[in-house]
Parts: C-alpha cells; sequence; structure tokens
C-alpha cells in the first residue's frame, strides 16, 4: 500500500491559502478569458507573485521542492476557479518534466530556473496529425549536423503554442518505433513556427496550435537523455503528468457543485428553495460522493509518484485517477447546468462554461479509452 493520502495541517493551510488566493484573483476573470478566447497575462502574473510557477521545481534550481499532493491540491484550487489558468499552472511542469529527469546537469541547470522563476514557459510537442494516441507513429525527424540536429516536421495539440519559448520535442532519429525516438529541448528563437491556433469548444483562454520546424538547428547539447530515449521518457513523463489532469478536473467538478449549491439554495420555486427537493438532493449527493472518490485516486497516484513509485504501481494507478476524475467531471459539470435549468444554458452563469471546459480533461494526456486500456493490460498480465 502506498502512504497516507490523508493530508497534514499543513496542507489543509495550503489549499485555504490557493482558495483565498483564487477567489479574489482567478475567478473574478474567468468569464473574460473564456470570451476573449486569449492567453490571459493577468492571471499568469498572479500565478508568478504566488511563486507557483515553481512549486514542483527542485530547491537547487529556485523552486520550492513541494510534492505532487501538494502540485495537486493547487491544480485542483485553480482549476475550480479556471482551468485555462490551471494549465498554465501545469503546463510548464509537464514541458520540463524530461528535462528534470532525464536530462544533463548543464541543461538542468540552464533552463530549469528560467521556468521555475516564470522568466520561461515550456510546452510539451509529442502529438501529431497521425500520431496522437499511437506515438510511435510520429515522423517529425532529427538528422544529425556534426554537434547539432536538424529538426524537419510539425506537432499538433501544443498547449502555449506562440507563448511558450521553449518546447520539448519529440521526433525521430532512427527508423525503430520506439527506440527510434529522442527528445530535445527546443528553443522558440531558433525558428519554431506556428502554423495555426485552434478554435475550441472549452479551454478557450489556453491557446492551442500546430508548430512546424524547417530546417530547425538544435544542439546536440540541448537533447534530453540518450539518442532513442525518447519513448520512454514521454511515456515515464505522462504517467507522473496524469494524475495532476485528474486534479485539475476533481477541481472544476467541485466548482461547478460548489457554484449549484448556492444557486440552488437561493432560488425559489413553488414557494420554497431549489434545494428542498429531494430528488435534487440526491442529484447533488451522488455528485459530492464522486467527486471525493475522484480526489482520493487522484491523491494516490500523485502519493506514489512522490514515493518514487517503488513497486510500479504508478501506471495503473495514474490512470484510474486521469480516467475516474476526468469522467466525474464531465458528469458533474453536466448536472450542474441541469440544476440551474435554463440558466445553466447561458453564459450568464460559469456552470456552462466549466461544462465546457471540463469535456478537455478525458481526451489529452491519453484519452479516457487508451486508460482503460493501459488499466486492463496491468489487470490481464
Amino acid at each position: 500500500m502506498s502512504q497516507s493520502i490523508t493530508l497534514s495541517d499543513e496542507q489543509h493551510e495550503f489549499r485555504r491559502v490557493m482558495r483565498q488566493f483564487c477567489d479574489a484573483k482567478i475567478a473574478p476573470l474567468a468569464a473574460d478569458i473564456d470570451r476573449a478566447g486569449e492567453y490571459s497575462w493577468a492571471t499568469f502574473e498572479a500565478l508568478k507573485g504566488m511563486e507557483l510557477t515553481g512549486l514542483g521545481f527542485p530547491v537547487e534550481y529556485g523552486g520550492a521542492g513541494a510534492t505532487l499532493v501538494d502540485q495537486a491540491i493547487a491544480a485542483e484550487e485553480i482549476a475550480r476557479a479556471c482551468v485555462a489558468t490551471s494549465l498554465q499552472f501545469l503546463i510548464s511542469k509537464l514541458g520540463m518534466l524530461p528535462v528534470l529527469n532525464f536530462g544533463s546537469a548543464a541543461l538542468k541547470e540552464k533552463y530549469a530556473p528560467r521556468v521555475a522563476s516564470g522568466a520561461s514557459q515550456c510546452s510539451y510537442a509529442l502529438s501529431e496529425a497521425d500520431a496522437g494516441s499511437d506515438v510511435a507513429s510520429m515522423t517529425t525527424k532529427a538528422e544529425p549536423d556534426g554537434d547539432a540536429w536538424i529538426l524537419n516536421g510539425s506537432k499538433c495539440w501544443i498547449t502555449n503554442a506562440g507563448v511558450s519559448d521553449l518546447y520539448t520535442v519529440f521526433a525521430r532519429t532512427s527508423p525503430d518505433r520506439h527506440r527510434g525516438i529522442t527528445a530535445f529541448l527546443v528553443e522558440a528563437e531558433w525558428g519554431v513556427q506556428v502554423d495555426k491556433l485552434e478554435h475550441k469548444i472549452g479551454l478557450r483562454g489556453s491557446p492551442t496550435g500546430v508548430i512546424r520546424f524547417d530546417g530547425v538547428r538544435v544542439p546536440d547539447a540541448n537533447r534530453i537523455g540518450e539518442v532513442g530515449q525518447g519513448f520512454t521518457a514521454a511515456m515515464h513523463t505522462l504517467d507522473r503528468s496524469r494524475p495532476t489532469i485528474g486534479a485539475q478536473a476533481v477541481g472544476v467538478a467541485q466548482g461547478a457543485l460548489d457554484f449549484a449549491l448556492g444557486y440552488m439554495k437561493e432560488r425559489k420555486t413553488f414557494g420554497r428553495p431549489l434545494s428542498d427537493n429531494q430528488g435534487l438532493q440526491w442529484m447533488a449527493a451522488d455528485c459530492a460522493m464522486r467527486i471525493e472518490a475522484a480526489r482520493g485516486l487522484v491523491y494516490k497516484a500523485c502519493a506514489i509518484v512522490d514515493e518514487g513509485d517503488p513497486r510500479g504501481d504508478l501506471s495503473m494507478a495514474g490512470a484510474m485517477a486521469k480516467c475516474f476524475a476526468s469522467d466525474v467531471a464531465m458528469q458533474v459539470t453536466t448536472d450542474a447546468v441541469q440544476f440551474l435549468g435554463g440558466y445553466g444554458y447561458t453564459n450568464e452563469f460559469p456552470v456552462e462554461r466549466m461544462m465546457r471546459d471540463a469535456k478537455i480533461t478525458q481526451i489529452y494526456e491519453g484519452t479516457n479509452q487508451i486508460q482503460r486500456m493501459v488499466i486492463a493490460k496491468k489487470l490481464f498480465s
């Protein structure tokens, strides 16, 4: 069994501080961010002001060295207020995880402090148009050229495309499907081009785009890990980031339920509050139970990461946490719209935005169908 996932007094206090910060600085901007459909530098500066950009980075690189459970608490509370802003918190850590876990000492020393301070942002460039769930089918190539590599190809579904100044890019360095992939840390100014930005139903304040490499020269010093180690690095990274997507999903579900409960206490029909309706009470109770179950799975997976995954449980635990929590987020946010009736279907209230934002948690960092395949493979191995 993993370590206890009961939060400490310090973690409960951290949640209280995060809740207060998000209610004051993030939630009031969420509707406008969604409406504008643009990256919010105001919320990013707020995250920097709270030193949240370095929360999950080691102390030696200017970070706080927080546990993944602590990072999950932060992701949950930010997502409760604004899911797009929670991606600002999460994406650079995702992009830098391969560097922190596989990169050379020099690479970490050069770039990790920049990202931890918020001076730089880093995106994770893995997916391609014909290589999403089937990562090993990627066609972006890196060819050796003296003490450098020449990158050609494109990546899609890149969070923070055009905003990040660093990209962790996975490219093919030999024909071998799995052992022929290598990772590189690429600076945007070396020639990374943004082909287009997607128009999405949710996460409208978080740019998602297609980036292209036309003969981009990358020093070998910016290779992450060994040649051919990229696929291993990619999967290792996703195992450790999926639990925080689960935390993001828990956050948006909690935010939707909290708003709906407040609304139902105030809204009167037939001379009494909606909250007196037993049918709605039971729906709300089901929402609360599912959220708490999802939170438990998320914290357990995070605790396994913090332990160093000593028993090899992480792939299955992370898949369960991400899959279950995101399914809960979609169900709870949909119920929250129902609780508000016709008003829930308008953008006058936040639950319709939360429902739109929740959907992506079932898709990115491995669809929930892929998560079920991961779980089933472990069950039948």
